[in-house]
């Protein structure tokens, strides 16, 4: 894990990103000020601005940034198509060794199909299928006429994110972690990681129920009864796909935060896109991001801080009624940014 925060300023990365992120970014920057965050920018460039000036969509003094720092806010990035270019939250994934991906989905607005979902999504971050060893096989005349991905689980990182997804139960009180994998089909892939996981389970007994379910399972569980869940622990594929689902159960991508951890960094974001076709229209909706940065104050220890957003974010939207279009309302990004600013002095008063 990354280091102890001790220090009343703590250095972090700050990237804006691309479409509506720079105007998200100044929502939740405003607001972090207003709650006294410890937090001391070094705001850096990746995405298509960061195309635009070093031709990289992700240039070395933005990573020399990240890897000084070890915490970075960023908002969301576009990667450029074609080129060659690929993924730039799977590069600095494998740049940083972020191997948690911590996704929570939790209801905000009453009124939905359900009404007290509560859960958090913990995915293995660097291995699986994602690890992207690929390649096709010429049949007759076509160059493309079979195509391979190999798939790889380890020992090692199975373990690593089953011991994360435990010691995050007992720290944050949950009860109960659901093991979903596909070990009834990939035997050898998915039931290591099913295996390895069952194994550190046997560590906390008492303190937290273990159980397992196959993916596709899971997928129809969660739609019938997402109650029944506490906190998933998932292999890369599964956790990428499970946790779109999971933030679907809550209101959709506008309001779902994430974070992406390693031994020597840690990432927060919002996990939507940069939305272009909203972008300068100053309805982008901050509180994805803002619920990142709560998540943040969390994990450097000033998790009163991140407690005051959180409650800010449900006495606007609950309280105050104001919601972002995307919300069903008809608030602008400033219009919520206020409501947001005077819940936190009145909280903080």
């Amino acid at each position: 894990m990354v280091g102890s925060y001790s220090s009343h300023s703590i250095p972090a990365t700050l990237i804006p990103g691309d479409g509506i992120g720079p105007e998200i970014v100044a929502s939740v920057v405003q607001i972090l000020e207003a709650v006294d965050a410890p937090f001391v920018w070094d705001i850096q460039q990746a995405g298509m601005a960061a195309v635009q000036e070093s031709l990289d969509p992700l240039p070395d003094p933005t990573l020399q940034s990240i890897r000084r720092n070890g915490l970075a806010l960023k908002g969301p990035l576009t990667t450029p198509v074609g080129g060659g270019f690929r993924s730039i939250n799977v590069r600095l994934r494998e740049e940083f060794k972020l191997y948690a991906n911590v996704r929570p989905a939790q209801t905000l607005i009453p009124g939905g199909r359900y009404e007290d979902v509560d859960i958090v999504l913990i995915r293995e971050n660097l291995e699986g299928l994602y690890v992207g060893f690929e390649h096709y096989i010429p049949i007759d005349n076509d160059p493309h006429g079979a195509a391979i991905s190999s798939g790889i689980n380890t020992r090692a990182g199975s373990r690593r994110i089953a011991r994360y997804a435990f010691e995050y139960a007992v720290k944050h009180g949950r009860k109960k972690i659901t093991i979903v994998h596909k070990a009834n089909i990939l035997k050898a892939l998915t039931g290591i990681f099913l295996e390895t996981a069952l194994e550190v389970g046997k560590d906390y007994a008492g303190r937290v129920q273990v159980d397992e379910r196959i993916v596709d399972a899971c997928a129809m569980q969660l739609v019938l009864d997402p109650t029944q869940f506490d906190v998933i622990l998932t292999t890369n594929l599964f956790g990428d796909i499970l946790s779109d689902e999971i933030s679907g159960l809550v209101g959709g991508l506008g309001l779902a935060p994430g974070a992406n951890i390693g031994e020597h960094a840690a990432i927060f974001e919002a996990v939507h896109g940069s939305a272009p076709d909203i972008a300068g229209r100053g309805i982008a909706n901050p509180i994805a991001l803002l619920s990142a940065a709560a998540m943040m104050l969390d994990h450097v220890d000033h998790q009163a801080k991140g407690q005051c957003l959180r409650q800010a974010i449900h006495e606007v939207l609950i309280t105050d009624g104001v919601r972002t279009r995307d919300l069903k309302g008809h608030a602008t990004t400033q219009d919520i940014t206020t409501a947001l600013l005077k819940r936190v002095a009145a909280l903080r008063a």
